[in-house]
């Protein structure tokens, strides 16, 4: 949740919440009387599968069926796009033209906002949800990706902070108009299909404060499909002397039976695996609730050292937990509840919709800033929403930030100075004194870091400052002033003077990843030629 000043106008038309989900995606609306709606699909499903097919002359399919991705060729064919937003790892040459993961998130946005549409009418203004682990370049794709699809992105919202505030709205605790010094504690455990982090927050009826959070961007349920992909591949290579993963177009099916087979042993004890062959061939094999659960015990463990490191960094006793919130479709497997009791002593709530709990959040935020924003004034401006006006929100910043400095130690190389260590209260502002390490410079490089680790290679470069028009004959050792804030909305923000003539340089932002004015308004032409189905 943001503070009430909004720093992005509303347009006119229709404003949703948007889950951009690495596996599925949803659209959720408040309705005039206050309750989150999922918007259904062209289909009529409340999720959309984020799979993006590529089809001839720009014709793109978002969401398709197993049977439609079993006849498409695997290369066309692009699946967990969010796992790869704010990174240059990922790029497609389609129709001539290199896309990249903002495009292809763009196009589900697209098709989200096209099939919501429908229903609503012209659609906006949009919240989208990000994983309260993604870096500032991830987030700030996410908000390219929304332009790209022709949506007004008025607030980036974190997941888990979406799905507590569903929770809490839902349970009626929000906007009493009450002074209490009584806070709850609700610790949110969100295992998503490519995603995974635990947020401890309290909450009173008129202010949100998230007291710790820690995750991993790489770590979600499609890991857990892997393993039974690389589990019964390795049995029919061995017994039946075929594997469907040598071979992209039967991958790309075996890796659809796998997912509806991981699916299936939530309420099942035992599942098969089918692979259905060409000349009638059927390969099959037996997997049991107790094997999968083995053969993932590394993954659930990793969740696990999570949640208790950040009970630990909170200061939190599992006994003073009031409820444990599970978020996203792969804590449907019950050895997460049954983790999380071994832990805590306590059964996670399952009050929520897993699966569409953060979009509904997403929507009733949407509606908290229009309200703010239109006043009284608009027809969402209803009793219901004027008492959430007053909600204030207080975060924390998921990573360290901190500059690249010379190693005292080793001249030769350069270490990461932490500024704002994660975990603190944001919004936060840090100034700090360095000195420049040659004479004369023409300009004055300072690399921006997201990390935890002294070692650079082991950060993330989050952009680069290049201050400017310096005067003269700068000798070494003049002091540079940098100040770097998180505001309350989780963005980065950075200055930068030279002090020695006390001449303000010219900050330049040079992102490492991500795109240019210039690209993002091609990629808005760009999307406007394909035809989203």
């Amino acid at each position: 949740m943001s503070e009430p000043s909004i720093d992005i106008p509303f347009r006119p038309g229709q404003t949703v919440g948007i889950d951009l989900g690495t596996t599925f995606s949803s659209v959720c609306q408040l309705n005039s009387s206050g309750v989150p709606i999922p918007v259904k699909n062209s289909d009529g499903q409340v999720t959309t599968p984020s799979i993006v097919i590529l089809g001839e002359n720009g014709q793109v399919t978002v969401g398709p069926g197993p049977e439609r991705i079993a006849q498409s060729d695997p290369r066309w064919v692009v699946q967990s796009i969010k796992r790869e937003m704010g990174t240059a790892r990922f790029s497609l040459n389609y129709m001539g033209r290199q896309l990249n993961p903002e495009f292809i998130s763009a196009l589900i946005l697209k098709k989200l906002k096209l099939d919501a549409e429908k229903q609503l009418g012209p659609v906006a203004n949009a919240v989208i949800t990000v994983p309260y682990y993604f870096n500032d370049l991830c987030r700030r794709a996410t908000q390219n990706a929304g332009q790209i699809a022709g949506l007004n992105v008025v607030d980036i919202i974190n997941e888990p902070t979406a799905a507590t505030l569903t929770y809490a709205w839902l349970k009626g605790e929000l906007g009493k108009g009450e002074v209490t010094d009584k806070e709850k504690t609700i610790m949110v455990y969100d295992l998503g299909g490519g995603t995974f982090d635990v947020t401890v927050v309290q909450y009173t009826p008129t202010h949100f404060r998230v007291i710790a959070t820690d995750g991993d961007v790489r770590l979600g349920g499609l890991d857990w499909t892997d393993r039974i992909v690389q589990h019964v591949g390795d049995t029919f290579a061995k017994r039946d002397r075929y594997d469907p993963r040598q071979d992209p177009h039967q991958k790309l099916v075996f890796e659809q039976r796998c997912e509806r087979a991981k699916r299936a042993l939530s309420n099942q004890p035992q599942v098969m695996v089918d692979l259905p062959l060409s000349g009638g061939r059927l390969l099959s094999a037996s997997m049991t609730r107790a094997e999968f659960e083995t053969i993932t015990a590394d993954l659930i463990q990793r969740t696990r050292d999570t949640t208790e490191l950040v009970l630990e960094q909170a200061g939190i006793e599992p006994n003073e937990l009031d409820e444990i919130l599970l978020v996203g479709g792969s804590t449907h497997m019950p050895i997460v509840s049954w983790m999380l009791r071994s832990i805590t002593g306590k059964v996670p709530s399952r009050d929520l919709n897993p699966d569409l709990a953060v979009s509904q959040g997403a929507a009733i935020h949407a509606a908290i800033l229009e309200a703010r924003a239109s006043g009284d004034q608009t027809s969402m401006a209803h009793p219901v929403i004027k008492r959430l006006r007053g909600i204030r929100a207080s975060d924390v910043n998921s990573h360290s930030l901190g500059i690249a400095v010379t190693d005292p130690v080793n001249p030769q190389h350069q270490v990461n100075h932490i500024m704002i260590r994660r975990n603190s209260s944001i919004p936060r502002r840090v100034t700090q004194r360095f000195v420049t390490t040659l004479s004369n410079p023409s300009s004055i490089t300072l690399r921006l870091l997201e990390g935890e680790s002294p070692d650079i290679q082991a950060c993330t470069d989050i952009a680069e400052f290049r201050i400017v028009g310096l005067p003269p004959n700068l000798p070494a050792g003049s002091p540079v002033e940098l100040t770097y804030s998180y505001d309350s909305r989780g963005r980065i923000h950075a200055t930068a003077r030279e002090l020695h003539s006390n001449c303000v340089g010219t900050l330049e932002l040079v992102h490492s990843t991500g795109l240019t004015d210039a690209g993002l308004a091609a990629f808005v032409r760009l999307a406007s030629d394909y035809r989203v189905e």
